[in-house]
């Protein structure tokens, strides 16, 4: 019984991940959802009380918890010792836009939750940025920060430091794929990670 339990639940959050990303969160309705994920509604309401609210903040949630470990995870394999920080920087960059093509159904309830930022509650706004952004760029500053003990970066807000090496490396890769959803060639994207790194690096290193 228990499995079977888990099992709807899992086909739910399924329909419901990819109704959201599809059709948006105004646009969406319970009998959508329901529809996609082959189960009634009165099911969705057993296990979501507050119906396609509760199910949104979930799965938003969920799926900047799953982002953030993933790009966590690329901070410590190529940042933890930077020798040729250019090099080491382009590596880094290259490995995190990989998630645009990795977790596709998350990056889609992304450039949807963007479109429909006026309409949303502000605290699921606030609730996705704490379980995903806000924990990975603070934890990008941290580097930077340690990299400017170190000598090689020069910084007095390791926190926007971060913030323009992401959008130098990432923002116009993001931009000019929606999100993953027209992926460019790869080459493309080594040579706009390249050209990022080598901007940020112009304002950064140290005089």
């Amino acid at each position: 019984m228990a499995g079977r339990m888990v099992e709807k639940r899992e086909s739910i959050m399924r329909g419901a991940r990819t109704v959201f990303g599809r059709d948006g969160y105004t646009r969406t309705s319970v009998d959508a959802i329901a529809k996609e994920a082959g189960v009634s509604t009165r099911t969705i309401y057993n296990h979501f009380e507050n119906g396609k609210a509760e199910l949104f903040r979930i799965i938003v949630e969920e799926g900047a918890v799953q982002i953030h470990d993933a790009q966590l995870d690329v901070i410590d394999r190529w940042l933890r010792k930077v020798t040729d920080l250019e090099e080491d920087l382009v590596d880094f960059g290259r490995a995190w836009v990989e998630p645009l093509g990795i977790f596709p159904d998350h990056f889609a309830l992304v450039r949807q939750l963007r479109a429909e930022v006026g309409h949303l509650p502000p605290e699921l706004l606030k609730a996705w940025e704490e379980a995903g952004p806000l924990r990975v760029e603070r934890a990008l500053a941290e580097r930077f920060q340690g990299l400017a003990d170190d000598g090689m970066l020069r910084t007095d807000d390791p926190r926007q430091t971060a913030v323009h090496f992401l959008q130098l490396i990432s923002g116009e890769i993001i931009d000019r794929s929606y999100y993953g959803a027209l992926p460019l060639p790869p080459e493309e994207v080594s040579d706009l990670v390249r050209s990022g790194v080598r901007a940020f690096l112009r304002g950064y290193l140290p005089r």
